[in-house]
């Protein structure tokens, strides 16, 4: 288990932390936990401001089978998928790629090329038998469940995957780095300092690698 940044070729996304604090309500928040349209391709304020396959998941597809040294036909799970741009990128490298999203809006919105990889669920209770898949991957999305489940969560992907797993999720090193998390966070419902998180990872039995999220 070790801390390992396999985004790191990513283009930091442009945020206007204190635009967001201002227009943030509590109605931003609860139509943002939906997932739905205004989440995704909506206006800023609801969330991503239109989420648009761009090719910057080609880089991380390529880290991710270096890192698990996955070969053609190899199952990988990404755990959040979203509408499934880095399932896509795996594809095309060869690897037999699947998606998992609690967002109906997302999954009938995906790429065209993962029609039928996208599985609808959540990630405290994953569809699948244990140790079905060569790697799991949750990137950005399980801070979004509260404390309890999702300590059950990283138990799943440990369960589909012993030891070969990655988890990315938000975090903060310093108290002015909490405040701007703050300030921006329309879903997240669980966060904590690296300790934090590391204590999580230990209770529940999780041996694979992580990374955070950390904002600016």
């Amino acid at each position: 288990m070790a801390k390992l940044n396999l985004l790191n070729s990513i283009p930091k996304s442009s945020r206007n932390i204190e635009a967001r604090l201002t227009a943030k309500t509590d109605e931003h928040i609860r139509i943002s936990r939906q997932y739905g349209e205004l989440y995704f391709d909506g206006p800023r304020e609801y969330g991503y401001g239109g989420y648009y396959y761009d090719g910057r998941w080609k880089s991380v597809a390529q880290n991710l089978v270096a890192h698990f040294g996955l070969r053609p036909g190899d199952k990988l799970l990404d755990v959040g998928c979203a509408k499934g741009f880095l399932v896509k990128d795996l594809l095309s490298l060869g690897i037999d790629a699947y998606g998992l999203d609690v967002s109906n809006y997302a999954i009938n919105n995906c790429e065209k090329e993962v029609i039928g990889r996208l599985h609808l669920g959540s990630a405290e209770a994953l569809p699948f038998p244990s140790n079905s898949f060569n790697a799991v991957i949750s990137i950005n999305t399980l801070h979004n469940l509260p404390y309890e489940l999702c300590l059950k969560a990283v138990s799943e992907l440990q369960r589909l995957a012993p030891g070969k797993t990655f988890i990315q999720v938000d975090s903060y090193y310093t108290p002015e780095q909490k405040i701007n998390f703050e300030k921006w966070v329309l879903t997240a419902k669980y966060h904590d300092y690296p300790d934090g998180w590391e204590l999580l990872f230990a209770k529940a039995g999780y041996t694979g690698d992580w990374f955070w999220t950390i904002i600016e």
